[in-house]
């Protein structure tokens, strides 16, 4: 049977620069990103905040300036420092996810998934159990490394993977939820793990979304939506059939960015889960492929990472959040083009809101310093603890 391995028999080594595609990516989705939020709220923001057609971007703005600042950092720090201060992050991420039940929780669309903090208009706790939920299982799967094969476990990763699910769960989160055991489903296989373990977990998965799925009346509502469209088209799939019309209006060369900025008041909250179709009426496929040459390249560049890097908990970390972000990128543009039934997933460097914009950048931050553990640097250290 085909084994990935993420090469941990490679001798250690310092690191020494980062991949210099990786951060050119960042960099340009970043750029990218802002660009298409300034197309498609620049009308909102003037009708809602004062005529202020900057607002969101300028909000935008200084969140990716922390999520900057974040990513420096953890680009610059040693790994073993981070995980020395895992349960701490672990704890204080927990803490903020059942603020959500008090009254500094905001309450949005019979959501609790959202506490308010000063300084910050709003923070969603569950971007930050994003984050988490990659570095604790990597942490997991490089101590477990060290083990014999005797003294292996599947259990901690097991039980690391359902506590993550449901402490977003809880905040009625099922798309984030579900993209979260996904992301650490995916790194248990490939992390040479005994894969037949996860068939239990899938037979106890399928029944348990459908219960949560009828469970809530609108999750119910967008499935049924999702089957059959047509019956929809004032309600549930409004917003979901405004996106693909703007999509496909968009032809070849799009519509412009000036007339794109009159025409995206027919998407509601186009700037938020939206914001893929308002970015492909303005420019039509033109943009797309320009979206997914840079997506894709930075998917490359960070799983290249990834497979060269020579410590393990670098290794896996960097195929996590690499996996979490291309695969929660697909999925919102699939969304928008109504392929798969609607989502609150955002889009990473695209979507208005704060929270996913700094642990988008957090988890880029620490691709770039894995990308310093890779064997096309010569220098040998012994460094102790598998850094």
């Amino acid at each position: 049977m085909f084994k990935f391995r993420f090469s941990p028999e490679k001798p250690l080594i310092q690191y020494n620069k980062s991949d210099t595609g990786v951060i050119v990516s960042i960099i340009l989705l970043l750029g990218l990103g802002l660009v298409t939020l300034y197309v498609c709220s620049a009308d909102y923001s003037a009708a809602r905040f004062r005529g202020d057609s900057l607002y969101l971007v300028k909000r935008q703005f200084v969140c990716a300036f922390i999520g900057l600042c974040g990513m420096i950092f953890l680009s610059s720090i040693r790994l073993d420092v981070l995980k020395r201060f895992l349960p701490i992050i672990f704890l204080v991420s927990v803490i903020f996810c059942f603020l959500t039940f008090t009254p500094l929780g905001v309450v949005k669309n019979g959501a609790r998934r959202w506490i308010r903090l000063p300084l910050l208009a709003t923070f969603q706790p569950s971007e930050a159990i994003k984050f988490v939920s990659v570095i604790f299982m990597a942490n997991i799967f490089e101590k477990q490394s060290r083990l014999s094969e005797e003294e292996r476990s599947v259990i901690p990763a097991i039980v690391g993977m359902f506590m993550f699910f449901l402490i977003v769960l809880m905040q009625k989160d099922l798309s984030t939820s579900l993209l979260v055991l996904g992301t650490c489903m995916v790194m248990f296989f490939v992390c040479e793990k005994k894969w037949f373990y996860i068939l239990p977990v899938l037979i106890v998965l399928i029944p348990l979304g459908c219960l949560l799925i009828a469970l809530e009346p609108y999750r119910v509502s967008r499935i049924l939506a999702f089957l059959r469209p047509n019956e929809f088209l004032q309600t549930a799939n409004f917003q979901v059939n405004a996106a693909r019309n703007a999509i496909i209006s968009g032809g070849l060369w799009g519509n412009g960015i000036g007339s794109g900025l009159v025409k995206m008041d027919r998407i509601p909250e186009v700037h938020a889960d939206y914001i893929f179709a308002g970015w492909t009426e303005a420019m039509g496929l033109l943009g797309v492929t320009i979206y997914f040459i840079l997506l894709v390249f930075f998917a490359y560049r960070c799983y290249r990472v990834a497979y060269m890097a020579t410590n393990r908990f670098a290794a896996i970390g960097t195929f996590g959040f690499t996996t979490m972000i291309f695969v929660q990128s697909l999925l919102n543009c699939a969304v928008a083009a109504g392929v798969v039934p609607s989502t609150g997933i955002p889009l990473p460097f695209f979507s208005s809101g704060g929270s996913s914009m700094m642990f988008t950048m957090f988890m880029c931050g620490f691709i770039i310093n894995a990308s310093r553990y890779t064997d096309e640097n010569k220098i040998d250290l012994d460094l102790k603890g598998g850094e």
